[in-house]
């Protein structure tokens, strides 16, 4: 066990590749990672759990099939469970996700980014 704090900042400076999640704690068996996005991700979903996303920086739309939700720094949005979403960003845009350890970020491990620890 560390008692030092995570700078989300350092971890997010300490690489440049994109929608490829680094994982920086662990949370009652989830994962708490960083992700800079730019670009659309995929359509996927999540039949077994939510999605969480905060935005540290940048601008993050999630495209829905029933309207998109626009997030920007300090705002948070929980996709729920079965919603099929695509997250998009115009520019680099800096988040954190939290979720379950162990599942695929596009709900399918076949074309899900592999997780790291950094």
């Amino acid at each position: 066990m560390t008692r030092q704090p995570i700078n989300l900042v350092d971890k997010l400076d300490g690489f440049a590749d994109l929608w490829s999640p680094k994982i920086v704690a662990g949370f009652n068996g989830h994962d708490v990672m960083v992700v800079k996005a730019n670009g659309d991700f995929n359509w996927h979903s999540h039949p077994d759990t939510d999605d969480f996303f905060l935005v540290l920086s940048g601008r993050l739309t999630i495209q829905m099939r029933d309207g998109d939700v626009v997030l920007g720094p300090g705002e948070m949005y929980v996709v729920p469970r079965g919603v099929e979403h695509c997250p998009r960003a115009d520019a680099e845009t800096h988040l954190l996700i939290i979720e379950p350890a162990g599942t695929p970020n596009t709900g399918n491990p076949e074309t899900a980014a592999i997780k790291t620890k950094i």
